[in-house]
């Protein structure tokens, strides 16, 4: 969903195109300044867009993580679909991460919302509930309810969602991308425990976030 064989989110095309047009015209007129300027910015894109191919873990009973990036929280909260506390795994992804999403689990998504809101500091407590964002609840071959939040930020200006209500996406596949930096929430089933701590840098597709917990 959203990728291409070059390595590049469609999302960042439009951009890519902007900018090396930009430098091509600057150049021709002799605006050097201008046109390395465009070319940087044509440089940025690609690499911000990049959508490089991850291994995906095939162990049973885990989760991977949804989005590269930083733990930044772990904690009980609220689901913002169910009203139900559950386990939440924060990851805050910076300008330099790679932004495309992928499904932590193989399921079926049951119910997706998408809510207006600010553009705070994506880091911040209240960001999850205050700022833009999009909710995904999944259902795995257990039978168990699993939440994806894609949340804005303060430069990220634009959730994408690739996928619909119905839809059965595979561990690793990607779902989105949010542009410019931002984060992304996890809500664990109780039958599950994570397996990272807060500052740990994560990969989306093959950083193992949580397993189910040994009976």
């Amino acid at each position: 969903m959203g990728k291409t064989n070059l390595g590049i989110d469609q999302e960042g095309f439009p951009y890519i195109a902007i900018f090396a047009f930009s430098s091509l015209i600057f150049a021709i007129l002799g605006w050097w300044l201008l046109a390395v300027l465009c070319l940087i910015g044509t440089i940025f894109c690609g690499h911000f867009f990049r959508d490089p191919e991850r291994i995906i873990p095939t162990e049973a009973n885990i989760a991977v993580s949804p989005a590269d990036g930083k733990i930044i929280r772990i904690e009980p909260r609220q689901d913002p679909i169910s009203g139900e506390s559950h386990t939440c795994i924060s990851i805050f992804m910076n300008i330099c991460n790679v932004h495309v999403n992928r499904s932590p689990i193989k399921g079926q998504i049951e119910a997706i919302q998408y809510v207006q809101g600010h553009f705070l500091n994506a880091s911040l407590d209240k960001a999850a509930k205050e700022n833009e964002h999009c909710s995904y609840l999944l259902r795995d071959q257990d039978g168990k309810q699993w939440v994806v939040v894609q949340i804005a930020g303060l430069i990220a200006r634009r959730i994408v969602c690739r996928t619909k209500e119905g839809d059965i996406l595979n561990r690793g596949e990607r779902f989105g991308i949010i542009r410019f930096g931002s984060r992304v929430d996890l809500y664990l089933p109780e039958e599950y425990t994570p397996t990272v701590n807060l500052g740990n840098k994560v990969i989306a597709g093959e950083t193992i976030l949580a397993k189910k917990n040994q009976e």
